[in-house]
């Protein structure tokens, strides 16, 4: 591996604009970086306050980025949407908003999946007054309903865009046959997964449906949940009640070969003066078929540290060293 990389303009230099992206054959355009923005929520991410998580929202808007992810489940009680419409509502004709149905929290405060006609609209409507917005730009199914056709869910969907409640319609964590079928009853602007520098199962599949349908591919944990960011060395030690555990990549082998990854990320990164969050977004959102990078976030400075991910691209040679890692550490495996 090279000792140093092609470094981008000095610091001193004005950033250069970023390019907004098309979602499919639509005229929204958006920033390759979008804020994910079920962290405001505070369900699952220690330490969120709603002052905090209302300035996370302006420090978005502030740093560029213009595309704001969220959901009907996004809290117990939609804290996520309605905090969006609190914090932007003044500049709604400047972003783009995202948000999904089909998921809610039952009494128990248990996530249950309900795809039906009747459950989609209803939440639609319930998530456009919380967004205090008369509508949404891009609506997904959350998740296909395990006892439903995903073809029924998606009649709900034409529906919505019909009555101008919607702008456009996408769905979220599901395989390439109900991509189609969904496609097939009402047209899919956007197709939502997760995708990161090791878990590039949606290459094989799902991925090259959405280049060939002009579909955009926009995705969540580019970061993997920190840990593609670098945050945790080696020897980190999760507490027994940490989520992470769950996920193969955080144990194991894959955990020590995901930190030998990492080291060589590392001087990538130092290379080009970049974090190392900065070089893994950067890379993600240069991948064919990559439209946006979600990257959630609750405090301000999270935010911005992404937004940087927009300015600027990975010279070839960076690109080269990175995929030659990547391809290391799948052999190692």
């Amino acid at each position: 591996m090279p000792d140093s990389y092609s470094t981008p303009a000095s610091p001193s230099v004005p950033p250069e604009p970023c390019v907004l992206r098309t979602l499919g054959g639509t005229s929204l355009s958006v920033t390759p970086i979008a804020m994910g923005c079920w962290p405001i929520a505070g369900i699952t991410t220690p330490g969120v306050t709603r002052e905090r998580s209302l300035e996370t929202l302006k420090a978005a808007f502030d740093s560029g980025i213009n595309f704001l992810d969220t959901a009907y489940c996004y809290g117990y009680e939609g804290e996520s949407e309605r905090m969006i419409g609190e914090a932007l509502g003044r500049v709604r004709d400047q972003i783009v908003i995202a948000s999904k149905g089909g998921v809610h929290w039952t009494k128990d405060k248990v996530q249950a999946r309900d795809g039906s006609p009747a459950t989609i609209i209803r939440e639609c409507e319930e998530s456009l007054r919380r967004l205090q917005t008369d509508v949404i730009d891009l609506h997904y199914l959350h998740g296909p309903d395990p006892v439903l056709p995903v073809e029924v869910s998606a009649e709900a969907f034409a529906q919505l865009i019909e009555q101008g409640k919607i702008r456009s319609a996408g769905i979220s964590n599901c395989s390439v046959e109900q991509l189609g079928a969904f496609h097939r009853v009402c047209p899919l602007l956007a197709y939502q997964p997760r995708y990161n520098m090791v878990q590039r199962e949606i290459e094989t599949a799902q991925l090259p449906w959405c280049v060939e349908h002009n579909v955009a591919c926009i995705v969540y944990w580019p970061l993997m949940k920190g840990l593609l960011a670098g945050h945790y060395p080696r020897d980190h030690v999760f507490p027994p009640h940490d989520s992470r555990l769950k996920y193969p990549v955080f144990q194991g082998e894959q955990w020590q070969r995901n930190q030998d990854l990492l080291d060589e990320l590392r001087i990538v990164a130092t290379g080009l003066n970049l974090t190392v969050a900065d070089l893994v977004l950067k890379w993600t959102i240069q991948q064919p078929g990559i439209t946006v990078a979600l990257c959630g976030a609750h405090r301000p400075e999270q935010i911005r540290e992404n937004a940087l991910a927009m300015r600027g691209s990975l010279p070839e040679d960076a690109k080269s060293a990175i995929d030659q890692a990547i391809q290391r550490r799948t052999e190692a495996l």
